[in-house]
């Protein structure tokens, strides 16, 4: 099982300064979301972001297309999604979780725009709650958030002159 403790820092001289980013999330498991907004939204301010917009969706099933209008818009340079999918009795669990994921991915491929992927997909709530803590420890929003900032600069470094 993960820890949180695998990956390593994000280097030192990475910075949000002047980038535009996009934060979507999920309002389904909203005590799980709101504390992995907490955490996006501090790793943010603490690089330098000062340009966010915030776009609110049913479920993360629906993350992927708000990704892709976010992205297609022109207007934000990196994507934050944040939302939690608890396995439930049902099969529902990974319809949910593998389309979440592959759609992210794809509109990430598709549009160059990176994304910060901070869904969880867990088995119970105490998972859950692990991977959200605050105002520290492990929070796989602030995580999201990070990786947005850092694949934002990478694709920067890369883009034709």
């Amino acid at each position: 099982m993960a820890s949180g403790d695998e990956r390593g820092a994000t280097p030192e001289m990475i910075t949000g300064v002047g980038l535009r980013v996009g934060l979507v999330s999920a309002r389904w498991n909203v005590e799980i979301v709101s504390r992995l907004i907490t955490g996006a939204k501090g790793s943010l301010d603490a690089l330098g972001i000062r340009q966010l917009t915030e776009v609110e969706v049913p479920g993360c099933y629906e993350i992927p297309l708000a990704c892709s209008a976010m992205a297609r818009s022109g207007r934000v340079d990196t994507i934050v999604c944040v939302g939690a999918v608890i396995r439930g009795e049902t099969t529902h669990y990974e319809l949910v979780a593998g389309e979440c994921g592959a759609g992210v991915q794809r509109v990430q491929l598709d549009t160059g725009v990176p994304i910060g992927f901070g869904v969880l997909t867990v088995e119970n709530l105490d998972q859950a709650m692990k991977r959200s803590q605050i105002p520290e420890g492990h929070n796989v929003g602030a995580e999201a958030a990070e990786a947005a900032i850092e694949m934002a600069r990478v694709v920067q470094a890369w883009r034709p002159a």
